[in-house]
């Protein structure tokens, strides 16, 4: 059985008025995520909040469906905890949705969304965005969630280059949101845990300021001194988001 341990921090940044992000660090029921909420006038934040806290209360009442943690894992097992994880995320998108048009001051309001739940030894993700999620492994970095952007389908499709993605007047513009409507499509994967992994969970307001190659340096330093260490690595960088991580070490 693994130790796992988080750290989260987040920061309003440099230059926004508020800080619209959510992060969801639960060890208990070993549930992580981020979220990066949009639409101004405080609706962003209620977005992103709305998003992470539907998803908590979801996961955690699915959980008997997936059965004793005794029992041996199979694919099937495997499939039932993505299917849950992007059940949670549509619940939050349906749940965020109902409120901007109810409410017409939120009207628009949406959010993104990378979550991560571990079962048994599986990190199970769920994707909605342009938040990511880094693994750590052996002093190696990979990416594991893949951005819903316009650059981000301009380079999947060769129209244009990763550095042209890096300057683009469009690097912001978000494919998939929660929020945007009653439904939206999730991306969902699980990645088999060893010991000595490192997650980052982040908003586009580090990831944007980050080069893989420094992740495995921030991360060595550990626990809220890791955190601290990718939060005024942004600042210093420009700090033009609002800035959260997420830090799971599995040992």
């Amino acid at each position: 059985m693994f130790t796992i341990r988080s750290y989260s921090l987040t920061d309003i940044g440099r230059r926004r008025k508020q800080n619209e992000d959510s992060f969801l660090r639960s060890d208990e029921v070993r549930l992580y995520a981020v979220a990066d909420g949009m639409g101004g006038h405080a609706a962003g934040e209620i977005a992103s909040a709305e998003a992470v806290d539907t998803i908590f209360g979801m996961v955690k009442r699915g959980l008997p469906t997936l059965g004793p943690e005794s029992e041996p894992l199979t694919e099937e097992k495997i499939s039932k905890a993505r299917r849950l994880i992007e059940s949670a995320i549509q619940g939050a998108t349906y749940m965020v949705f109902s409120i901007s048009e109810v409410e017409a001051t939120k009207n628009g309001m949406g959010t993104t969304i990378s979550a991560a739940y571990i079962y048994k030894n599986m990190l199970v993700l769920g994707q909605v965005g342009d938040s990511r999620i880094y693994q750590i492994r052996d002093g190696q970095v990979a990416q594991l969630t893949e951005d819903h952007t316009l650059v981000g389908w301009q380079v999947k499709q060769g129209l244009i280059t990763e550095e042209e993605a890096k300057v683009s007047p469009h690097r912001n513009v978000i494919t998939r949101s929660i929020g945007g409507r009653d439904y939206v499509e999730v991306d969902t994967m699980a990645v088999e845990l060893r010991r000595g992994d490192r997650y980052i969970l982040c908003s586009d307001g580090l990831h944007g300021y980050l080069k893989e190659h420094e992740i495995p340096e921030f991360v060595a330093l550990g626990g809220d001194n890791a955190t601290r260490a990718f939060i005024d690595l942004a600042n210093q960088r420009g700090g033009a988001d609002n800035i959260t991580c997420v830090l799971v070490e599995v040992d």
